[in-house]
């Protein structure tokens, strides 16, 4: 039975480009808060360079949030560590040599070897795919037939996500929310671009000009009427004495 979201882990024990063998708890105990295991057909080819170029470009952003990344193919020991040195890949490759039935074991067991086409031939390899798994061995998200561009920020937000940590949403302010907006501003809508944002901003502010404007127009107004009659008060009592 493939390894599908909701079911645990499948156990396995391999060996890394150094020769150090890994099983599945052992990489668990290692991560904080989840494991990213991704499954690739071969070393050096195109797709699986930019793929581990990938997550080693990001491989802070998913140690900030406690997640392990793992990449597993069928290649062995030696080539794995030819392909980790040609491009400085930072993080664990493990390797899942195939048996004497031509099937790499571990692949098999997540479900990720099988029947693949080429130029109108038919093969067997590793279909491309990446697991999310939670600290308790509990796979959460599955990437099935993963296209490489992209896919390395998706699964870096999933690992966010499954951290409970926010992976790009609004700024938090000191106390916990959301920045507040100036009295009187809508909300734009998610997506709004600069010069919307910029309109709504001046909209704002000439909004709070009026405002101010007229409420000055207002003061001058009272302060002329009684102005007046204080005046013609005056003038009275004058005539009076008068």
């Amino acid at each position: 039975m493939p390894a599908e979201v909701g079911s645990r882990l499948p156990a396995f024990s391999l060996p890394d480009q150094s020769g150090k063998v890994h099983t599945a708890q052992s990489l668990l105990e290692h991560a904080t808060t989840g494991l990213v295991i991704y499954f690739y057909p071969k070393d050096d080819t195109s797709s699986c360079t930019a793929e581990a170029c990938g997550f080693r470009d990001e491989l802070s952003g998913f140690e900030s949030v406690g997640a392990l990344v793992v990449g597993i193919s069928p290649d062995g020991v030696k080539s794995h560590a030819k392909f980790a040195s040609k491009y400085d890949l930072n993080f664990t490759l493990l390797a899942d040599e195939p048996g004497s039935d031509g099937t790499p074991p571990t692949c098999a067991a997540f479900g990720v070897w099988g029947e693949k086409s080429m130029y109108g031939r038919s093969y067997m390899g590793v279909i491309r795919t990446t697991f999310l798994v939670d600290q308790t061995g509990v796979i959460r998200v599955r990437w099935d037939n993963v296209k490489v561009n992209g896919h390395v920020e998706e699964v870096r937000q999933a690992a966010a996500k499954l951290a409970g940590r926010d992976a790009g949403g609004d700024s938090a302010s000191g106390d916990g929310t959301s920045p507040s907006k100036p009295a009187g501003t809508k909300p734009l809508k998610k997506g709004a671009t600069k010069a919307q944002t910029k309109a709504a901003k001046q909209a704002s502010e000439k909004k709070v000009a009026k405002k101010a404007s007229a409420t000055r127009a207002s003061s001058g107004r009272a302060s002329t009427k009684k102005a007046t009659k204080k005046s013609a008060k005056s003038t009275g009592k004058a005539r009076r004495k008068t």
